[in-house]
Formats: structure tokens, C-alpha cells, sequence
């Protein structure tokens, strides 16, 4: 696939798949490439490939129609912002099947993303949203980044529903429908995911942070989902692939079988405090975090990916990024008092 996922304009990329859909990435599969190239031992094949032409919108809608019974959906308002990427190609096709009220924002298929970069993790870029919630009254919105692989929940009072809390409410509806199953979410993720999963009856299982990582994983475990914090949702029954559409129809079928508002089910299923994603530039990521595990030693301590430190009350996690001198920090806590004064000690270590 051609895409530069949610990233701006200027940029443009490849995601490659070998057969079953199986990511390839920096160290799996993509290195062993670059290596090949570089040393020129390419093997050619001696026979060419072929292009084939064919438009599968209405199987692909079918398909993602079959997570949920469209007839059992209420008739929400609910306002949907595209960003101009290819959820203004797919979603169309899946409404006309839907009782529900769209209000469209930025249908229209451009990648110079005239409106705002289509990577809606960051809140600036669902301001648009935020406002067309309020002016219509809608029950809530939806926003998709450039190739729609993932999404974000906006309620109806303008707050951003985070991944990790969706990864939750999509592992609520398919425990309910399918009991016992397997599934994963990556350490970053809240600790309500787990704690949902398990009084749900579900295996709960912890992963590193990444889909190349997470994709072998859930076909190792059979897991029938996967949830990541920052919008990835995977599917077994998609070939364990990502897919945001199907986590919006999941949470639409949620919220229709719960009667419920989108806010009151966070609320319900959520006591936490989070600090969001903190980035700090460092001058030597491996120093920064040895000087943190000393100061935490007093912790259960993890090194899944970076360092997680967890007490009874607050854990956090600190890694370094795949691509610049920077340490990722993710916090959460039973209150917000405890959040902010452990934070200011932790960063104040990064920091020095």
C-alpha cells in the first residue's frame, strides 16, 4: 500500500505485506530487504508479476458490516470528520446500511489536507470536530487519520476518547458475544483495559508497543482482538489487520446494546488519572532511564519495551523513540493529586 498514514502532506511512504497479511517492518522482514539491495543479491524472479484492476468497496463495506448486526443500531447523531484521507472513500458505502445520522466533515479525497493534518491523536487537528459536535448536537463524533486504519471517539461534551479506552470498550462488546477469548493491548494502554478484559472473563495479554510486534503475537495467541493506545485496532477475524472502521461499528453496537451515552460508559468503566504522551529531548536515552530505574527501585519493575514501573497507586512508562533523541514518558494514577506530584518528580530527573 502507498500511504503516509496520518503524517502531513509532504510525506509518502510504503507498507509492505508478505502473504497472509503479515507486516513487514525495520526488523522484521524490511532489513533483510535493505541488506539485499545494498549487497545487490536480489534474487529476480523468472517469471513477471502481473497489475490487476478491481474495485471491492462493496465487499470490503460487507465485510465490516458482518462485525455487527446493523439492525440493532440506534438512530445516533453522530458527526464524522474524514480529514480528507480515504474514510471519505469507505465509510459511505457502510452508512447507507446504518439507521444513524452523519453529519460529514472533509469527505473530499485530497492529500495536501487543506483542513488539518489527518492524524487525529492530536487535539488541535479535532478542533473542526469539536465544534460541529456542539453546533448540531450530536451524541458524538468519529475521527479518522489518512488511510482510516485508525480512529478516535469524541463524546458529545468534545472530549477525546483515548485508544486505549476504546481498545476497553471494544473488548467489553466482544467479551459479551464471545466469553473466554484472548486479547491483547499494548503497555501503554490504561490499566482499565486489563482489568475490564479479566472481569469480562477474557485473557488479558501485555505487548510491546508497535503492529509489526503485535500483528505475530495476536496469531501465536489466536487473540480475536488487539487495541493499542494510540488508535490501532486489530482484528482476528480481519486477518488479524487493523481496521478503525470496524472499532467505530464495534463501539456503535456497544453503545446501542447498553443504552448509554458515550461519556457515561467511559465513566463507568474508567477511574483513572493519565498524563497523556510526555516527549523529552535527551542527550543519552540509556543514562536518562538508568538514573530513573535507580530512583524507582523501590517499584515492580519492567523492561517489556524501555522501563514500566508500577506502585499500588501509579505506574508509568518511559521509552525511547525508534527515530530521535527522545524519551516518551506515559503516566497513570488513582488520583490527580498523586499523577501530578509523581510526575514532577520523574520529569524533574529527566529534565536535569
Amino acid at each position: 500500500m502507498i500511504t503516509a498514514s496520518h503524517n502531513p502532506k509532504d510525506y509518502n511512504g510504503f507498507k509492505i505485506c508478505r502473504q497472509q497479511a503479515q507486516p513487514l517492518s525495520g526488523q522484521a522482514g524490511l532489513d533483510k530487504i535493505k541488506e539485499a539491495m545494498e549487497n545487490e543479491i536480489i534474487q529476480k524472479s523468472p517469471q513477471r508479476g502481473n497489475i490487476a484492476r478491481k474495485d471491492v468497496s462493496v465487499e470490503y463495506a460487507e465485510h465490516c458490516l458482518s462485525f455487527i448486526n446493523p439492525a440493532k443500531i440506534k438512530p445516533f447523531k453522530i458527526v464524522v470528520d474524514a480529514g480528507n484521507g480515504m474514510a471519505g472513500m469507505t465509510l459511505p458505502p457502510v452508512f447507507e446500511k446504518l439507521p444513524i445520522e452523519v453529519t460529514k466533515l472533509f469527505f473530499e479525497l485530497d492529500g495536501s489536507f487543506p483542513n488539518h493534518p489527518a492524524s487525529p491523536i492530536e487535539l488541535e487537528n479535532l478542533v473542526d470536530l469539536q465544534k460541529k459536535i456542539a453546533e448540531v448536537k450530536a451524541d458524538f463524533g468519529v475521527a479518522f487519520d489518512g488511510d482510516a486504519d485508525r480512529m478516535f471517539l469524541v463524546d458529545k461534551f468534545g472530549h477525546q476518547v483515548g485508544g486505549d479506552m476504546v481498545t476497553a470498550l471494544v473488548s467489553d462488546n466482544l467479551l459479551d458475544k464471545y466469553p473466554g477469548e484472548t486479547i491483547l493491548y499494548n503497555l501503554i494502554c490504561s490499566k482499565a483495559v486489563p482489568e475490564l478484559i479479566e472481569r469480562k472473563g477474557g485473557k488479558a495479554i501485555k505487548t510491546r508497543v508497535g503492529h509489526a510486534l503485535i500483528k505475530p503475537l495476536m496469531k501465536k495467541h489466536n487473540a480475536i482482538f488487539g487495541g493499542e493506545h494510540s488508535g490501532h485496532f486489530y482484528f482476528r477475524d480481519f486477518w488479524f489487520s487493523d481496521s478503525g472502521l470496524i472499532a467505530f461499528l464495534v463501539c456503535l453496537d456497544l453503545l446501542s446494546r447498553s443504552d448509554m451515552q458515550l461519556h457515561d460508559k467511559i465513566a463507568e468503566i474508567d477511574p483513572y488519572f493519565r498524563s497523556g504522551e510526555i516527549n523529552t529531548k535527551v542527550d543519552s536515552v540509556k543514562d536518562k532511564i538508568e538514573q530513573i530505574t535507580e530512583f524507582c527501585s523501590d517499584g515492580e519493575i519492567d523492561r517489556m519495551d524501555g522501563i514500566s514501573v508500577a506502585y499500588k497507586d501509579f505506574w508509568f512508562n518511559l521509552r525511547p523513540s525508534n527515530t530521535e533523541p527522545l524519551l516518551r514518558l506515559n503516566a497513570e494514577a488513582i488520583s490527580k493529586e498523586i499523577l501530578d506530584k509523581k510526575l514532577e518528580e520523574i520529569l524533574a530527573i529527566i529534565r536535569s
